[in-house]
């Protein structure tokens, strides 16, 4: 590398970090919903109809960023919430936006954080093919209710099993000339799952880690006080 290819390189590195190879994972962008009730803001959660992926599930509104539809994941949000609350888009306000969240399955998630002018569920016309129904939980619960902790064991393997019991190599290690230890499964990193036990229902996983965040957040100076 000469030293004009040095400056090329530097030039072109950077100015804000942010994740190497994005568009080689799935990426999702999520709307987290904060509807003001007597002065207390409340999280506006959806419950996924039963026969779509993650069906019965609580999340936000949210779904894959297209790149022939949306200009930014921020554009990604407010579309999926239109779509699926059935809102009009004047009645969001993005207050900001969350560190992206890399899940162990290879999706990143962006999410945003916005306010929305609404006095009753009954104003919402929800898309019924995605979502069962809507409901509302004071942020507050989930500061005097903290997540249950859970562990999921992650595992990498350089081969599978077809339907046909058939091995399949996705590392060939032995013609590549690699260490015969990576012949056999290796451990990943252990994978948090947090839970949290509502009146209304379930609120786990991605949504529950985004809800957790919103709660630290807020409360992130008193943390650094104790």
């Amino acid at each position: 590398m000469k030293y004009t290819d040095l400056e090329k390189l530097r030039s072109r590195l950077p100015r804000h970090p942010n994740i190497m190879s994005k568009s080689r994972y799935l990426n999702a962008a999520v709307l987290i919903p904060l509807v003001d009730l007597d002065r207390e803001y409340h999280f506006l959660f959806q419950k996924r109809a039963a026969h779509i992926r993650q069906g019965g599930e609580v999340s936000f509104p949210g779904g894959e960023f297209e790149p022939d539809n949306d200009q930014s994941c921020r554009e990604a949000a407010l579309r999926e919430a239109e779509e699926e609350l059935g809102i009009s888009r004047d009645k969001i306000h993005i207050q900001g936006r969350l560190d992206t969240f890399i899940s162990p399955r290879g999706v990143t998630v962006d999410s945003f954080i916005a306010t929305v002018d609404l006095i009753s569920l009954e104003e919402l016309a929800p898309d019924t093919n995605e979502v069962e129904r809507l409901f509302l939980l004071p942020v507050s619960f989930f500061e005097t209710h903290p997540a249950c902790e859970y562990e999921l064991e992650l595992e990498i393997k350089p081969w599978c099993k077809s339907k046909d019991n058939k091995g399949f190599e996705h590392l060939p290690v032995d013609a590549l000339g690699l260490p015969p230890r990576y012949k056999k499964p290796w451990p990943g990193l252990a994978h948090r799952v947090l839970v949290y036990q509502t009146p209304e229902e379930i609120v786990w996983g991605l949504t529950a880690e985004l809800v957790n965040e919103v709660v630290t957040l807020v409360h992130q100076d008193q943390k650094a006080q104790i």
